[in-house]
């Protein structure tokens, strides 16, 4: 079956108009020059350290201050070798670093940014798991 003349022109107008809100898209989106293509690859890169939720728990146990993998281990009831393989890619991603103590070594946030970037996810998550208020919900709470 070939397509009819309305067609061909029906299928060029929507691509037309795809490429016009694509254009006016960019246009109105600016990402800056913080954004080049090595930069969105090292942010993409962060962004799977903190993919996996027993990574983000052990950040979260950092946060309130530096820690051994035993400690980790018994706060998380996770498996040693777990902690650690978990470690050695968040240490890869610069978001914690180890410090030797005597024989032990333990693991902090590895600066401020990490801290905000929790934060900043945390209070993403938190607004969007928030329900929404209903009508029936705001006349009970407002009284109306």
């Amino acid at each position: 079956m070939t397509a009819s003349r309305h067609d061909t022109h029906e299928i060029s107008d929507i691509r037309k108009g795809q490429g016009e809100m694509n254009r006016s898209r960019s246009e109105h989106l600016d990402v800056g020059p913080h954004f080049s293509e090595a930069v969105a690859e090292r942010l993409a890169d962060t962004m799977f350290a903190l993919s996996t939720p027993s990574r983000v728990l052990i950040l979260g146990c950092l946060l309130k201050g530096a820690r051994s993998v035993t400690d980790l281990t018994e706060m998380l009831g996770m498996e040693q070798s777990a902690v650690s393989h978990q470690l050695r890619i968040l240490r890869e991603h610069s978001l914690v670093r180890a410090e030797r103590v005597g024989r032990r070594r333990l693991y902090a946030l590895h600066d401020e940014h990490v801290t905000t970037l929790l934060q900043a996810g945390l209070d993403h998550v938190e607004k969007r798991t928030r329900p929404k208020a209903t009508t029936s919900t705001r006349r009970r709470v407002t009284g109306s």
